[in-house]
């Protein structure tokens, strides 16, 4: 069960009972009363910065620091991560007796104001606070969640080049043997729906460390195994256990740059998540190629690029999360002054297993399908998403089936998307200059200025999908280069479709950003586990042309969804109980 707080306590000595929350309302006191504040995000907003300057956030001061700097904005904030306000509510709903104090004692008197023994951060440029930390050691832990992103990224894609010899081996089918992308990709979805969540309640690294361990086994398991069944278990295990770095690692880049500078880092770690699929392919092919090597190695390679990952996690990551330094911070206290009421706001509640599982685990899932924002702007970038997996099997059916490229040289054209990914990442950071200026003018983070380059990206990535399918089904009569140059255009849409997504839903649901990303992630994932399944029988019997065709005017359908999220977005914002909004 929750441990309620001490300033829950009754009125009366010999009595007490833990206090109801009244929801705040328009014009209401409990706006600003800390006890009484249950509202959404906007409300918190309004309720502490009533009576500030309305330019918006101060030089120096980002959208965190903010509320983290206030006692009362900052327990408010870890109340809703921890669903404190339901479980004080629940606690109070009973008829059962409070348990005695024991020893024949009676209850002690009342405590008062919890918030002056409550930590906060002191100030925008609190040294503790990691926004403000060295920019070396920020470098540091980009490079550990890049690693971690990478190892998941290329498990996903290179054991899609065992799939030939895994079928010749084993004796099964072509979709069969797909499933050892799909069930992986599967995992991908169900994983971070409790990776997510458990990172805002126990910080990034206590998730991250299990996780990379998990894909290391799993991985190796997979590599060792000695039948189809334990091939396929393994594979969906290494996916669900190792899927943390999906959404943990935006959120830890979240956790270190503010709002100005959070786009740059965001599309370096997008380079890296696409960088893996695209790679992986091209060193699949040259090891199963290898007589020497063969497709178990697919999986060890996997697994020592997971090996790194871990020892740089171990040895390299200092935790991020924002709550978690809080609570660091009052355990030195609590030592250093002897005085046992100093706490942080992320102390106040210990939950249980169910209480876990209900208030925080089913979050992503509820949130995905009752926020629109999320909804819409997920089911955009999970056709995307699904595409990138789909190309797995496409990009060989060209090269392969039609140019007769041997095994390995067939997968070199992903280096042209590779290539596209680059320069749509460039456009991303050029863009992140406006947002930048913008944010400057307005005062405050605008999530809908995130979008132009999304709006590039719909029609160059349409274009380019029209462009390798119908140069890519005439090899006796269109040079190779051309379906080449088609995929670098698919790879630009790509990335500036995929990273104004994620730089979108972080802004918008800024304090959930890791239950978002989770939710966005398990319907992306559901996509990039379905779409390989059918890539091989849509793409040879429907004709590379005309598969093409289907899925071009497929995107170009897709193509208005950020404008439209550009002109209602900060309507849609402003109904939800979950989004940020400063407007």
């Amino acid at each position: 069960m929750a441990r309620a707080s001490d300033s829950d306590s009754s009125e009366s000595g010999t009595s007490p009972a833990l206090q109801k929350t009244e929801s705040p309302v328009e014009g209401n006191d409990s706006l600003t009363d800390p006890q009484a504040f249950t509202g959404a995000p906007a409300d918190l907003e309004r309720a502490y910065t009533s009576g500030l300057d309305a330019s918006g956030l101060e030089a120096g001061e980002d959208e965190l620091s903010r509320y983290e700097s206030s006692a009362q904005a900052s327990r408010q904030l870890s109340r809703r991560l921890t669903g404190g306000d339901d479980l004080l509510a629940e606690a109070n709903d009973t008829d059962e007796p409070l348990p005695v104090m024991g020893g024949g004692r009676d209850y002690p008197p009342p405590l008062g104001d919890r918030d002056i023994y409550s930590v906060a951060y002191d100030g925008p440029s609190d040294p503790i606070h990691p926004h403000n930390w060295k920019l070396s050691k920020k470098i540091l832990i980009c490079y550990v969640v890049g690693m971690l992103a990478l190892s998941a990224s290329v498990g996903s894609a290179i054991f899609a080049e065992a799939t030939p010899e895994v079928m010749e081996i084993f004796g099964i089918g072509s979709t069969t043997a797909t499933l050892g992308t799909s069930l992986y990709v599967f995992g991908f979805a169900s994983g971070p729906i409790i990776w997510g969540p458990l990172s805002e309640l126990y910080g990034r690294q206590v998730v991250l460390i299990p996780s990379c361990f998990g894909f290391i086994c799993f991985s190796f398991a997979v590599a060792t195994a000695k039948d189809i069944q334990t091939i396929m278990l393994c594979r969906f295990f290494a996916g669900f256990i190792g899927a943390s770095p999906l959404v943990v690692a935006p959120a830890a880049l979240a956790d270190l740059f503010g709002a100005a500078t959070r786009g740059q880092a965001m599309a370096l770690f997008a380079m890296v998540l696409f960088g893996g699929p695209m790679l992986a392919p091209i060193f699949g092919g040259f090891i199963v190629k290898n007589p020497g090597l063969g497709w178990r190695w697919c999986s060890y390679i996997s697994a020592f690029i997971g090996i790194v990952a871990f020892i740089s996690l171990i040895f390299l990551y200092t935790e991020t999360h924002h709550p978690l330094i809080l609570v660091k911070k009052a355990e030195t206290l609590r030592r250093r002054t002897g005085n046992w009421g100093i706490h942080a706001p992320h102390e106040e509640f210990s939950l249980s297993l169910k209480e876990i599982a209900e208030k925080n685990i089913t979050r992503p899932l509820r949130m995905l399908f009752t926020e629109p924002i999320l909804f819409l702007i997920t089911l955009y970038n999970s056709f995307i998403y699904g595409l990138l997996y789909l190309f797995l099997t496409a990009v060989p059916l060209i090269f392969q089936g039609k140019y007769h490229w041997v095994s390995g040289v067939a997968e070199l054209p992903y280096l042209s998307m590779l290539i596209g990914i680059f320069f749509g990442g460039l456009l991303c950071i050029f863009f992140e200059r406006r947002y930048g200026k913008i944010m400057a003018e307005k005062g405050k983070p605008v999530p809908e200025e995130r979008l132009p380059p999304m709006m590039i990206g719909g029609f160059v990535f349409a274009i380019g999908i029209f462009w390798m399918g119908w140069s890519g089904d005439f090899p006796d009569k269109v040079h190779w280069m051309v379906p080449t140059v088609g995929i670098a255009f698919i790879g630009f849409g790509l990335i500036t479709i995929f990273l104004p997504c994620m730089n979108y839903i972080i802004d918008c649901y800024l304090f959930f950003a890791a239950s978002a990303l989770a939710g966005n992630t398990f319907m992306r994932s559901m996509f990039g586990g379905v779409f390989p399944l059918f890539a091989r029988q849509m793409f040879v019997n429907m004709k590379i042309k005309w598969a093409g065709t289907l899925l071009g005017c497929v995107a170009v359908a897709m193509i208005p969804v950020p404008f439209l999220f550009y002109k209602y977005g900060v309507q849609l914002r402003t109904k939800s109980k979950y989004a940020f909004v400063l407007d």
